[in-house]
């Protein structure tokens, strides 16, 4: 694979812990201003610019975008934020209790998105694409890495071990108890090396942040006519992303809560049930322990659910995911969802939020019912991205999440 260095603009080392926010996607308008109110430095400034405005603006407005740019500038402007002077990596670490991820920051060719050799496992909304190709390209710049992850290799851990025996750039924890570090690697020999091991990595997978390259992929093309006498590495052909190798991430539960049992009582719904999953009612509370095994809380209790042989394809590796499971024996036939990605009637809660977050939506009466889901291994997701095949929307819950403004590219180099 193919990796490039690149200048990235960052925050002055004394502002980053107020300037690094969570993803655009992780907060709603709501929670984004709640943690913005109080720190004017928060990026979510400029990936959640509508905070900003009036309630009234609609989240698509050209003024989203155009007080996107606006914040930005006036970031570096006032030297919230600056540029690199020359060309890096990053090496960027996560801890969250006991676990920690490293990831290379770098940048990846357009190109390899579009051949294929950076793959991926989940379908985009367009919605969501245009969204966030508006912001890049009124911004001028990827604002939120894309999480990318490959086959880890030996030779990749032991640069990442020598870089990280340095003193780091930054190192802070984050209010919600998750430590970053980063260091900079801008040394011509050690980034050479660098690109070296990533040239014998046959593939990238994008594990979080589908939309997000699909539309670093779609500026890029928009701009090439623009464009034609560009290098080969041309910041307009690339995009960012942090590289982390598949044996430290972590994958999380994706539960799913539903609004109604589609004319059912409990009782009737659970008779339903009971002829695709042998039903244990009365259970402790808590999420399932192996896999195919769903924990169901209606009604007040909490119910175990063994899938039943013969309700499931084992041998195809998209049938045997616990969310297909559930799809084709529950949510489809019985409760009628059977476009989850446009349905309202279902809502999907990360497994961070915790087997509480279930309860209270049920309790509180906007949901009938909530299922706890056991999640899918990092290998099924490269299994099914190998195969060219898509896991069902909502799959995936990787924690911890990247945070944004610590590396940002800008276009137009």
């Amino acid at each position: 694979m193919r990796i490039e260095s690149f200048r990235a603009v960052r925050p002055k080392r004394s502002y980053v812990k107020d300037v690094a926010s969570y993803p655009y996607d992780v907060v709603d308008r709501e929670e984004a201003r709640r943690l913005a109110r109080d720190n004017p430095l928060s990026f979510l400034h400029i990936v959640r610019s509508d905070i900003d405005l009036p309630d009234e603006v609609d989240l698509h407005d050209d003024r989203v975008y155009d007080k996107a740019r606006e914040t930005f500038h006036r970031f570096l402007a006032e030297g919230v934020l600056r540029r690199d002077p020359l060309p890096s990596l990053y090496l960027y670490r996560q801890s969250m209790g006991n676990h920690v991820q490293d990831g290379i920051v770098a940048c990846v060719h357009v190109e390899d998105y579009d051949n294929g050799l950076i793959k991926r496992h989940e379908l985009t909304r367009a919605d969501k694409e245009i969204d966030r190709t508006r912001h890049i390209d009124t911004v001028n710049a990827q604002t939120g890495p894309i999480f990318m992850t490959y086959r880890a290799s030996l030779t990749i851990d032991s640069i990442v071990s020598a870089v990280a025996a340095a003193s780091p750039e930054f190192d802070f924890t984050a209010d919600d108890g998750i430590g970053h570090t980063l260091w900079i690697i801008d040394e011509p020999s050690r980034i050479a090396s660098i690109r070296e091991a990533f040239s014998e990595i046959d593939s990238l997978y994008i594990a979080d942040g589908h939309h997000r390259a699909a539309s670093a992929a779609a500026v890029a093309r928009a701009r090439r006519e623009d464009f034609k006498n560009h290098r080969d590495d041309c910041s307009n052909h690339l995009m960012m992303a942090v590289l982390f190798p598949h044996n430290q991430l972590r994958i999380m539960d994706y539960n799913r809560a539903v609004a109604d049992l589609n004319g059912y009582d409990p009782a009737g719904f659970l008779v339903e049930l009971d002829k695709n999953f042998i039903l244990t009612s009365g259970t402790a509370k808590g999420g399932p322990g192996r896999p195919h095994e769903f924990s169901l809380y209606l009604a007040g209790l909490w119910h175990r659910l063994n899938a039943r042989e013969g309700s499931y394809n084992g041998r195809d590796i998209v049938d045997s995911l616990d969310v297909e499971i559930l799809q084709r024996n529950i949510l489809a036939p019985l409760l009628k969802i059977c476009d989850p990605r446009t349905d309202e009637r279902i809502a999907f809660i990360g497994g961070i939020r915790g087997i509480d977050k279930l309860e209270r939506l049920v309790d509180s009466g906007r949901f009938a019912a909530a299922f706890a889901l056991y999640p899918p291994t990092i290998e099924q997701l490269l299994a099914v991205a190998d195969g060219g095949r898509t896991m069902p929307p909502k799959s995936t819950w990787f924690e911890p999440k990247l945070r944004s403004g610590l590396v940002i590219h800008l276009l137009n180099d």
